[in-house]
């Protein structure tokens, strides 16, 4: 649902900050425009991003500890929002990624997934290529 942009890096030169027009189109539904562009922005704003219950230094939820956990053992940077600070992020990211669960962790604008995938992911090692890029 959400675009991945073109990853290929030419070795040696380092990515372009993401943009709002790196993002793919939502399918149509009934998410406020504003709300697209405020979901949008925070996706934006760092490569690696997860929508969680609180924050990795507080987290109010196990799962969205254990995410934070995870990425705190692959020492990623990365941003976080506390979906519980704001029912229309929270509703409206539901939409917006076609995913009912949190937290919801994105690598490139990209959902990569929950924490049950999160943690099959890292526990095979794949977390960390995806991570790379």
């Amino acid at each position: 649902m959400i675009k991945m942009r073109d990853l290929e890096m030419t070795e040696g030169k380092k990515r372009d900050p993401l943009k709002l027009s790196d993002l793919k189109e939502v399918p149509e539904s009934n998410l406020d425009p504003a709300l697209k562009e405020r979901i949008e922005e925070l996706l934006c704003s760092k490569e690696v991003f997860l929508f969680m219950k609180g924050n990795p230094m507080a987290p109010q939820c196990g799962f969205s500890a254990n995410v934070a956990g995870i990425l705190a053992q692959e020492r990623v940077d990365y941003g976080h929002f506390d979906i519980l600070s704001d029912m229309d992020i929270r509703q409206g990211l539901k939409d917006y990624s076609n995913w009912p669960t949190f937290p919801q962790l994105f690598v490139k604008g990209e959902l990569v997934g929950g924490n049950d995938v999160i943690s099959e992911l890292y526990s095979s090692g794949e977390l960390s290529e995806i991570l790379k890029g």
